[in-house]
C-alpha cells in the first residue's frame, strides 16, 4: 500500500516537472506598456549670455559634487559636512528611501513559492468516547505570474525606491545651498555692521568738529543738531543688524541639526563674505536635466506609473497556483513517526474575474491617466529646472554689475567724504553739503556689502540650480554613515 502511494507521488512530481516549464514557455509576455523614457527637448543652448565668468564648459564632476569649496572659506566646508551629519529632514529622507527600499524588497517575493509550517492536536467526539488527532506537516503554495502581473509590480516598485533616492538626493542639494545662502547672510550682516560703526566713528567727529565751531562761533546750533541726529540715525542701524545677523545664526544653527545659538562662539569672529571664483562652467541645458535630482525623480515616476498599468491590466486575465502539502497524522504523538502516518496533497487552483471586466478597464484607465498626469509632471520638472538655471545665470552676471558700479560709487563716496569734511572745517562749504555726503557715503558702503553678499549667494542659487552638491556625500565629503541610508 505504501509502496503505491509513493509511487503515485512520484509520478505526480514527474508530471509536474513537465507541466511548469510548459505554462511558463507558453505563458504571455507582460501584458502593459514598457517604458520608454520620454524625451526631455532641452535646447542646444542657453538664452542667457554667458557673461560675468559664466562659460559653457561642462564642470568637472568632483567640481560640481564641491563647489562650496570654490569659495575658499574652510568653515564653510566644515558646515556643510555637519549639516549632513545631523540635519532632521535629511534624516527623514533618508528614512523614506529605507522604507521604499523595503517595500522593493516585499515586491520581488510575490514571484516565489510560500511555504507554511503547521501542527495541531484536536481532542473531538460524538456520543462515544473522545478522538484524539495529531496531525503536523508543510503547506505550499504558488501564484504564477502568467501575465506579468507580479513583474510589473516589481518594476514599479523598485521605480518608486529609486525615486525615493533622487528626493534624497534633492534634500541634499537643497540643504547644502541653504546652508550657504544663510552662511553668506552671516558674514554679510557682520560687514554691514562694520561700515556702520566704521561710518559712526566719522559722524562723531563731524558732531564734534560742529560742536567745536558753535563754541568758538563759527556754526550755528542747528548745525549741531544736525550732525547729532545723523549720528544717532546711523547708530539706531546697528540694533537692526544684529538683530539679522542673530538670525542668519540661528537659521544656521538649527541645519545643523543643533539648537539656536549653538554657532555664537564660531561665528563670534567677522570674517570677509566668501568671494565667488573669476570662472563658472555651467555646461548645456542637456547637462543640468541629468543632473538634477528632481528632473530625474519626476521620470522615475512615470516609469512606476507606467508599471502600474501593467498590473492592472493582468487582472483582465486569468491567474494560476499550485498548491501542495506533505505531512503527518495519526491518532497518538508516538505514531507520527510510523510511514502510515504520512499525508500528501497536490493540485492547481485557477481564478479569473471574468464577470469585473467593466471595473479592471475602468482601472486601467485610471492608472493610464495617473500616466498621463506623471508625464506632464516631468515636463513641468523640466521646464521649471532649465527656468531656475537661466534665472540663475542671468542673476548672478548682472548682480555682479551691480556690484562693480557700487565699489565705483562707494570709493567716490568716500572721498567726497573726506574733501567736504576738511572744507567745512576751513569754513568754505555749508554743513548740509558734509551731511548729505556722510550719508550717502553710508548708504552706498550699506549697499556695496549687500551687493557682495547677492553676488556670492547668486552664484550659490547658481549651483543649486545645477544640481550641485549630492554625489560628494557618497565619497570623501563625509563619512559613510553619515549619509549611507
Amino acid at each position: 500500500m505504501l509502496a503505491g502511494t509513493e509511487t503515485h507521488l512520484r509520478r505526480r512530481r514527474r508530471a509536474l516537472a513537465v507541466a511548469v516549464p510548459a505554462l511558463l514557455l507558453g505563458a504571455c509576455a507582460a501584458v502593459g506598456p514598457d517604458y520608454v523614457a520620454p524625451d526631455s527637448r532641452a535646447p542646444v543652448q542657453w538664452s542667457s549670455p554667458l557673461d560675468g565668468g559664466l562659460d559653457a564648459r561642462a564642470e568637472p564632476a568632483k567640481a560640481l559634487a564641491q563647489w562650496w569649496t570654490k569659495l575658499g572659506d574652510p568653515l564653510l566646508s566644515d558646515l556643510e559636512r555637519r549639516a549632513v551629519a545631523g540635519n532632521p529632514n535629511l534624516a527623514k529622507a533618508k528614512a523614506r528611501l529605507r522604507e521604499a527600499r523595503a517595500r522593493r524588497a516585499i515586491s520581488a517575493t510575490a514571484p516565489y513559492p510560500t511555504v507554511d509550517a503547521r501542527g495541531a492536536g484536536t481532542r473531538s467526539g460524538s456520543g462515544g468516547a473522545p478522538r484524539d488527532l495529531y496531525t503536523t506537516g508543510l503547506d505550499a503554495r504558488w501564484e504564477l505570474d502568467l501575465f506579468g502581473g507580479k513583474q510589473r509590480a516589481l518594476e514599479a516598485a523598485e521605480a518608486d525606491a529609486q525615486a525615493s533616492e533622487q528626493d534624497l538626493r534633492g534634500t541634499l542639494v537643497s540643504l547644502l545651498a541653504e546652508l550657504a545662502l544663510d552662511y553668506v547672510d552671516v558674514r554679510t550682516f557682520q560687514s554691514r555692521l562694520a561700515t556702520a560703526k566704521a561710518n559712526l566713528r566719522i559722524q562723531e567727529e563731524t558732531y564734534h568738529i560742529a560742536q567745536w565751531r558753535y563754541q568758538a562761533g563759527l556754526a550755528t546750533e542747528l548745525e549741531v543738531e544736525q550732525a547729532h541726529y545723523n549720528l544717532l540715525q546711523t547708530r539706531a542701524l546697528v540694533p537692526s543688524l544684529q538683530i539679522g545677523l542673530a538670525q542668519s545664526a540661528n537659521a544656521l544653527a538649527v541645519l545643523l541639526g543643533e539648537p539656536p545659538g549653538s554657532l555664537r562662539d564660531t561665528l563670534a569672529r567677522p570674517a570677509p563674505i566668501p568671494v565667488t571664483p573669476l570662472a563658472v562652467a555651467v555646461g548645456v541645458p542637456a547637462d543640468a536635466l541629468r543632473h538634477r535630482p528632481d528632473v530625474r525623480a519626476a521620470e522615475r515616476r512615470l516609469a512606476a506609473q507606467t508599471a502600474r498599468i501593467g498590473v492592472a491590466t493582468a487582472d483582465l486575465y486569468p491567474s494560476l497556483s499550485l498548491v501542495g502539502s506533505i505531512g503527518l497524522e495519526a491518532l497518538v504523538p508516538s505514531a507520527l513517526l510510523n510511514a502510515a502516518a504520512r499525508t500528501f496533497s497536490i493540485g492547481a487552483n485557477a481564478k479569473w474575474r471574468a464577470f469585473d471586466a467593466g471595473s479592471i478597464r475602468a482601472n486601467i484607465a485610471a492608472q493610464g491617466a495617473l500616466a498621463a498626469q506623471a508625464l506632464e509632471t516631468y515636463r513641468a520638472a523640466v521646464l521649471t529646472a532649465l527656468r531656475k538655471v537661466e534665472d540663475a545665470m542671468i542673476a548672478y552676471a548682472r548682480k555682479q554689475e551691480r556690484r562693480r558700479a557700487l565699489i565705483e560709487a562707494a570709493g567716490a563716496a568716500e572721498r567726497a567724504v573726506g574733501l567736504a569734511r576738511d572744507r567745512y572745517r576751513s569754513g568754505l562749504i555749508d554743513f548740509q553739503v558734509v551731511l548729505d555726503s556722510q550719508r550717502s557715503l553710508l548708504s552706498l558702503q550699506d549697499s556695496l556689502a549687500v551687493s557682495k553678499g547677492a553676488v556670492t549667494s547668486g552664484l550659490v542659487r547658481l549651483y543649486k540650480a545645477l544640481g550641485g552638491g549630492w554625489e560628494s556625500l557618497s565619497t570623501a565629503t563625509v563619512t559613510p554613515t553619515a549619509i549611507q541610508p
